[in-house]
């Protein structure tokens, strides 16, 4: 296996373990304080941290689609997105407020279990050839984002995403 796959299998682990431990140590009342600068509450920015794997489920078709189209249209494509990221703000606030109540503590560490688990499987499959298709990406959607990716990168996104918010959490 490519270390590079490697290294991004063992960060969804570590993402597993540090989601569980957080989730069984947390109060009621910690899941309900508000986090470090953001809007959302610590089990609303929890759920949106979980949120960042499941995007990346969604993304892996759209990559080898656009990556095969001329670059033009992936890099129009990507500034529609990208002229859209008002709405998706809003839709991406409000979409995690919403899902955290689905999603409560119980149901979050099995959400990302299966996730992971599915993004795994389909990255163990992955050749080196797969994993260097390129896509532009509408980088104002997420400071993660660049203005190309390849699949690689969109692999290994959901952890750079989680880690960053993790820094946000006020569970301590």
């Amino acid at each position: 296996m490519d270390p590079g796959t490697e290294a991004i299998l063992a960060d969804y682990n570590r993402a597993r373990r540090e989601l569980a431990t957080w989730l069984a140590a947390a109060s009621a009342q910690d899941l309900r304080r508000r986090s470090n600068g953001t809007r959302w509450t610590n089990g609303q920015l929890l759920f949106h941290m979980v949120f960042g794997y499941m995007v990346v489920r969604a993304l892996l078709p759209l990559v080898r689609i656009v990556s095969r189209l001329p670059r033009p249209l992936g890099t129009a494509f990507a500034a529609l997105l990208n002229a859209g990221t008002r709405p998706f703000d809003v839709v991406n606030y409000w979409g995690s407020c919403a899902a955290a109540t689905v999603y409560n503590r119980n149901r979050m560490a099995r959400k990302l279990d299966r996730t992971i688990e599915s993004l795994a499987r389909q990255l163990e499959r992955e050749t080196p050839e797969s994993l260097a298709l390129t896509m532009a990406f509408p980088d104002r959607w997420d400071p993660f984002f660049s203005p190309t990716m390849t699949l690689n990168e969109v692999y290994a996104y959901p952890t750079l995403h989680f880690d960053f918010h993790a820094q946000q959490l006020s569970l301590h």
